[in-house]
């Protein structure tokens, strides 16, 4: 496979409804994906953000130490994320040109439908599991999700 069999291959992928393709022959690999989140932002995302405040120099640096371990800790500990339950394409509002179930800001409770994951002609809504405001909206409308893919941020 020389470099024009390669970039009409990528040409005629990106055209395609297919989001991924994987290719291997002997002494040739090749894989392609339109899929947006990869394994390693997939990672970054369900690390918890670490934030640290600004102690004074009249402070006691011990004091401050635990300060920040605790300023942390509530912080993090506020964060959670509505994951994927299955594959499918994620549909974040009911229909064509209405309102999504849930934007950035919104408050949901337990069992609001948050959007409704597609697999297999079956749709899945997805619901809320405990109550919390939404503070990120991880993916886009009609998406391919991956099992565990992290949908949602929430804050309480």
């Amino acid at each position: 496979m020389d470099l024009k069999d390669i970039e009409k291959l990528i040409a005629d992928f990106n055209e395609s409804p297919s989001r991924e393709l994987e290719i291997k022959m002997a002494d040739f690999q090749l894989h392609l994906s339109k899929n947006e989140l990869s394994g390693k932002l997939l990672q970054q995302l369900q690390q918890p953000i670490q934030t640290t405040k600004q102690v004074s120099t009249t402070d006691n640096p011990s004091n401050a130490s635990a300060e920040n371990q605790n300023v942390n800790s509530e912080q993090t500990a506020k964060k959670d994320f509505i994951k994927a339950p299955m594959v499918g394409s994620v549909f974040l509002q009911p229909a064509p040109g209405k309102e999504p179930y849930v934007k950035v800001g919104s408050r949901v409770a337990v069992g609001d439908v948050v959007c409704v994951i597609e697999a297999m002609k079956v749709m899945t809504e997805i619901k809320s599991e405990r109550s919390a405001v939404i503070s990120r909206v991880l993916v886009k409308n009609e998406e391919l999700i991956e099992y565990g893919q992290p949908l949602f941020e929430l804050e309480d």
